[in-house]
């Protein structure tokens, strides 16, 4: 029987600074701008929303950030997080592929969002901030807010889209447990949630409408400020501690990847995975090809447009360069709640323009049966958000099969899903649908861009 192979590092090997791609872009990303005056936004701007260490991140010039060492002693409850290799998946595909997994479900809240959440945490703590508020989708960035806030003595409200809020109900437990208050999206709590309710009393939500919700609530409240789990540059950067981490331990074992595999939503995970093999690949030290996978449900790689847009759906945050649905999107209710965001990440949008990544779209459907295949021959259960790289990464595995060659393939398994199982009973009874975007509703969403 083939074993699963383990690669670990000590806590002497973790990463001490997070990396910033942009030094090492052929041409810088285009700027956010003002949502009243269209022009560049500055620091000042950023203020009523963010503590000036963070909002320093986001424009930072600058190679490479140091983690303090408070952050760092957080981190080492987790981390240095497993790289695996998948041997059992290999024998049951017949591949000649070599297959690698960074598993981030070894992290209190079982993802990679405790990643950003603690520095975020950390950063308006020490600015003096005593109230966070945020949005969340599957919950697992909700969740791991609500852990460091509880770390570091805050308070944290969220606001999760409904859809998941439904199918996810432990999520909300495990946010409670650690000290947060959540509502469901959208609500009667807000402008902008009753503005919703009013259009559409049954509204499933979006991420778009929670992030307006709790933005407005950030706005008007004193101490308190909003923490955004992916999109934003310093969110990337902090997630790249998962690909720093794991070129150390590809040294270990004695490989390099040909074809780095990772889901998106908003980018986070994708992101963290990739800069580090980007920068690498950049220098001309390896040449990996690097694949962003996005729901067909929700694909705003594949199918959005490059234009400026509001991150949020009452259109309160800067406009943002990147590839987007419209803000007006309401995706179909799919379980890969933490991929339904109609935007994507400026930055990672960017590298795709410049053609450094390549970008493909999954259905649902295919997603669960490599998530299933994955858990029958690793023994993980995947959460619903990376079987969409899973089913891409078993795609590239037959592709091998097929040709003979010994590819070797690396993904981000980002989380468990050991509160997600409902998903998996839908999709083994047989009530797991793919949600096609029919090009009107897509056009009738894109002609709502500012």
């Amino acid at each position: 029987m083939a074993e699963r192979t383990k690669f670990i590092l000590d806590e002497a090997d973790m990463p001490a600074r997070w990396y910033n791609v942009v030094p090492d872009l052929p041409e810088p990303p285009p700027p956010p701008l003002h949502p009243g005056t269209r022009e560049p936004i500055g620091p000042d701007d950023l203020a009523p929303l963010f503590p000036q260490a963070l909002i320093a991140q986001e424009v930072t010039t600058e190679r490479y950030v140091d983690i303090p060492e408070e952050v760092l002693d957080v981190y080492r409850l987790w981390r240095p997080s497993p790289l695996f290799r998948a041997r059992r998946l290999e024998k049951a595909l017949g591949t000649p592929a070599r297959i690698y997994y960074k598993y981030e479900g070894v992290s209190p809240v079982g993802s990679h969002k405790p990643n950003t959440a603690v520095p975020q945490a950390f950063y308006n703590a020490a600015e003096g901030v005593t109230r966070l508020t945020t949005e969340t989708g599957a919950g697992q960035w909700g969740s791991a807010l609500a852990f460091a806030c509880a770390t570091f003595g805050l308070e944290c409200e969220v606001w999760q889209v409904r859809a998941s809020y439904d199918q996810k109900p432990y999520r909300k437990l495990m946010m409670e447990t650690f000290g947060a208050t959540v509502h469901p999206s959208p609500s009667e709590l807000t402008e902008s949630g009753r503005a919703i309710l009013a259009a559409d009393p049954g509204s499933t939500g979006s991420l778009g409408i929670a992030i307006s919700e709790a933005v407005e609530q950030a706005a008007q409240a004193e101490n308190t400020r909003y923490a955004l789990g992916s999109v934003l540059n310093h969110v990337l950067l902090h997630q790249t501690i998962i690909g720093e981490e794991a070129l150390k331990q590809f040294e270990l074992a004695g490989d390099t990847p040909d074809v780095l595999v990772g889901c998106t939503g908003g980018g986070s995970n994708f992101g963290g995975l990739a800069f580090p093999f980007l920068r690498e690949k950049l220098a001309g030290r390896m040449d990996p090809v690097i694949r962003a996978v996005e729901p067909a449900a929700c694909p705003t790689l594949t199918r959005g447009k490059y234009a400026y847009d509001f991150g949020d759906t009452a259109g309160l945050t800067p406009l943002l360069k990147m590839h987007t649905l419209g803000h007006d999107f309401i995706p179909d209710p799919i379980h890969a709640g933490g991929l339904r965001y109609h935007g994507m990440s400026p930055l990672i949008s960017h590298i795709y323009e410049l053609g450094l990544i390549e970008a493909l779209a999954i259905g649902q459907e295919d997603c669960f049966a490599a998530g299933v295949q994955f858990a029958r021959t690793e023994g993980i259960i995947p959460a619903p958000e990376p079987t969409h790289a899973l089913a891409a990464c078993i795609q590239e595995a037959l592709r091998c099969k097929e040709t003979g060659e010994e590819k070797v393939i690396l993904t981000a398994l980002c989380g468990h899903a050991h509160l997600d199982l409902p998903a998996y009973g839908a999709y083994l009874a047989g009530d797991i649908s793919d949600h096609a975007l029919p090009d009107e509703t897509l056009a009738k969403s894109l002609a709502g861009l500012p």
